[in-house]
This record gives C-alpha cells, structure tokens and sequence, in this order.
C-alpha cells in the first residue's frame, strides 16, 4: 500500500509539471498533453469511410473569419473552433481547435459578400478549404498522432475523385513521401443559430509539417531536418538565396512577405537552411559527368525521385515543380538524401493547362526544358530507362495500378459511397459529373468512358497509357 501512495503521488506531482508547460507560440497557455492519443493516422485517413466532421464556432469568431477574408483574402489567421470527428458511432472531440481558410486560387468567403456578418436567418454559404491546426491554442494537442488537418473541397472536380486518386495511387505505388487521403461529411454549427450547414463532401488530407515528417521516422535517418515549401518560382536552377526565406502573411497585404521556397521547419536556423539550400542547387546544376553521377546518388535516391514523377506524370500534373516551378515540397534528412514531396493533385487526370493536352504530352518533355531536376537525370540513358519502365509499370494490366479497368473500379466505389452525401446546404457542386474543370483546355477528357486517342471524348487513362514512350 506505502509502495502504491508512492507512485500515485509521483504521478500526480508529473501531471503537474506537465500542465505547467507554456506553449512556444502562446505563452500562458496551458499544456494538458494529447487530447486523443493512440490510434495511427489510417485511422482518419481511411479511404473506405465517409466520417462526419463537424466544427461547432460561435457567431463572434465565425465573423472574425470573414472580417479578415475582407482584409486580406490570403490571411492566415485562426479563429477557435471546437472540432468533432465521428466514424463508424464512435465520436472523438478535439476542443479548442484552431481554424483558417486556406488555398490560393481557390480562396473565397465562406459565406455572403464583402463586408457582410453571418445571418442567421438568410445564410449564404461557399464551399471553401479549411486548415485545422490542433495543438495552436493548447500545445502537445493532438488528433491520432496529427497535429494539422486540411479540409478540401472538389473544386473544378465533377468526378469528386481526382486528388484522391492521385493520392491513393501515390500510396498503392510505394511512395511514402506522398500525404494521406480520404473523404469526410463536412457539418459547420454556428452555435448560436438554430441550425447547422452542411458543407457535403470533403476531402480529408495530411498537412505537410514536422508532424508529417514524424509519421515517416522509419524512413529516414533523422525527423530533425529542413522541410521546404516550393512556391511559384521554386525551378532549382540558380541558388538565390533572396528567393529562399519564412513567408509572412499579414493582414496588411502590403506587409506580405512570400518566397519561392518557403522554409517549413528550424525556422531559428534559416541562414544554415538557405545555405545547405544553395549548396544543394548549386551542386545539382555545376556538376556533370561522373562526378554528378556520384553527388546525386549520395544526396537523392534517385530511382524512388524517378518513380515518384512517373506517378506525377501518368496523373497529368501540369501545376508542378517541372511544368510551373509549384506545388511541391522537399526535405533534407540532416544524415540521408533530400526527399521530394508531392502536393496538390487536384487539377490531374485530364483537367489540362499550360501544355496543349495532358494525356498526349510527351512524358519526357512534360515541362520546362530549363528546369533541371528532372531533365538532367534523364539525359543519362540509365535513368531515362528506369523512368520509362516506371510509366510502363503503372500502367500494367496485371497490376492494380493506373490501368483503366483497375482505375475506374475505384473511382466508381468511391462515387456510390459518397454520393448519397453530395447535396449540401451551399447549393453548389451537387452531382457528380465525369468531366474536367470548366476552364480545362481538353474539356473532351473523361474519366469513366471514352477511347484512347485524346481527341473528341476520350478517356484519360486509356489515352495517357496509350501515349507511352517506347521501352
């Protein structure tokens, strides 16, 4: 018994400590630890699950919310919400939850117009993406292991499967650098008004953070590198370090400041980032022959670079790093190679822009010729041979992979799980349709029908696997 009173007093005298912790960012808060501790993130990001998310926010931060979107459209300032997230009758609760809109083109007010506050009698909702940042306002908060969460939704996206595909083909193809996905019901409670909006279907999709980098320790030497984010502009070609820095977003959008590679992590040690940054580009593009053969072995794993941007480019990605220098992000393992990270697949599988038509382009000229990450790789003839293999490999019969028949068994799955759920309060994208965004240049692609010569109506993955170079 004198053994037990021991240990609970411990115990209690540790909790204590803990709850006196202050957070980095908000000192004065407390920390009570994880708020739901345990299960892995396959958990939430379970491609055979619809689960109900619903955001409870007072009427006084909800038109906080909007009031900045007034102010700058690009802010990314959080408003508390109090997050619920049920799955198969089994309700977690995450209060004290922080929210923000997020995305670029795609950014708008979640509801009314300019200047107007929340009507609680004649609301007017949009569909908008939302960032949920768990641990802002109680530090060590966690929801199964993540610290962030992205709520999208299917803008330009008829077929309310693109993003999903690609992620899920990312993961089907062995590529661990790639973020989790899956759908959800989107609710909001105003919790003053007498009735919720539901917001339909969205998309479920990991943040790329330190936490993201923690769910992959097993494939890396360390957790404690420099995560980058490669904004417009990101081409690798010359080592600026003006272009390299921490975006600050402000109210202000005058006091803005955005780089093309966005620092991510050790944000303390940005002047050693850009230097081991610039080292990198600098070597990337100076050296040549044997001796580049040899550095980009010890600092890319290039055979997994390659098998990723054949997944790139079997989706028809054209808003990336090697078409529009975008949408990427990359990590140095302070002990290994530097890693390449997808992002931001939802304008693929035939919703086409900036080259004439994405299921016939030519794989080996997919973008810029300037752009040297991937094109000096496949100058030497063993590299082009491995990536060609790769596209031929994904596009296999035999393998459940990108092969039409394969691809549409899943998106067809998917659409009879969620279309029951589509109809929403904001009156917009209602039905699933099969076809590209409104603005898309090749606006004959479809997904679950049509041929292979990417003219007239066409399917987009019988077209793209039937445009392959030669092996």
């Amino acid at each position: 018994m004198k053994n037990y009173r021991i240990l609970t007093i411990s115990l209690l005298i540790l909790a204590f400590a803990n709850s006196c912790k202050k957070d980095d960012d908000n000192p004065g808060i407390i920390d009570p630890g994880p708020v739901v501790p345990g299960a892995d993130i396959a958990y939430v990001f379970d491609i055979d699950a619809v689960p109900e998310v619903t955001l409870e926010i007072t009427t006084a931060e909800w038109n906080k919310l909007l009031h900045y979107y007034d102010q700058n459209p690009q802010n990314e300032e959080y408003i508390a919400c109090n997050f619920t997230f049920n799955k198969d009758g089994q309700t977690e609760e995450v209060d004290s939850t922080a929210i923000r809109l997020k995305g670029n083109t795609s950014r708008r007010r979640p509801e009314g117009d300019g200047g107007q506050v929340h009507s609680s009698t004649n609301p007017d909702w949009h569909h908008v993406h939302f960032s949920l940042n768990f641990k802002k306002y109680i530090k060590g908060q966690r929801f199964h292991t993540l610290q962030k969460l992205n709520l999208k939704w299917f803008k330009d996206d008829g077929n309310y499967a693109r993003e999903v595909y690609c992620y899920d083909l990312f993961e089907r193809y062995g590529i661990w650098t790639a973020p989790k996905s899956s759908y959800c019901r989107l609710t909001i409670r105003i919790k003053e008004d007498s009735t919720a909006a539901y917001y339909g279907v969205y998309q479920l999709v990991e943040a790329v953070d330190e936490e993201f980098i923690s769910n992959r320790a097993s494939h890396l030497t360390s957790t404690e590198g420099n995560l980058w984010k490669g904004n417009y502009g990101a081409d690798f070609r010359i080592a600026d370090q003006g272009k390299m820095g921490i975006d600050f977003i402000s109210l202000d959008p005058s006091q803005s400041l955005n780089y093309a590679y966005d620092l991510k992590t050790n944000e303390d040690q940005l002047a050693l980032a850009k230097s081991e940054l610039s080292n990198f580009i600098t070597s990337f593009n100076s050296l040549s022959d044997t001796a580049f053969l040899r550095w980009v072995n010890d600092n890319i794993d290039v055979n997994f670079f390659l098998k990723t941007y054949a997944v790139d480019v079997m989706v028809g990605m054209w808003d990336d790093y090697w078409v529009n220098s975008n949408n990427f992000y990359f990590y140095f393992d302070p002990q290994g190679k530097a890693w390449f990270i997808p992002y931001d697949y939802d304008n693929t599988l035939g919703t086409s822009l900036l080259m004439d038509n994405s299921g016939t382009q030519d794989p080996l000229h997919w973008g810029s010729s300037e752009n040297p990450m991937v094109e000096k790789l496949l100058s030497f003839p063993q590299y082009k041979a491995l990536y060609i293999a790769y596209l031929h490999e994904l596009a296999d019969p035999s393998k459940d992979l990108f092969e039409y028949s394969h691809s549409v068994a899943r998106v067809e799955a998917w659409q009879a799980m969620i279309g029951p759920y589509v109809s929403n309060d904001t009156g917009e994208d209602m039905v699933i349709e099969d076809k590209p965004a409104y603005w898309a240049n090749c606006p004959f692609y479809r997904l679950l029908s049509g041929g292979d010569q990417g003219t007239g109506i066409s399917n987009y993955f019988k077209t793209r696997a039937n445009h392959l170079p030669l092996q």
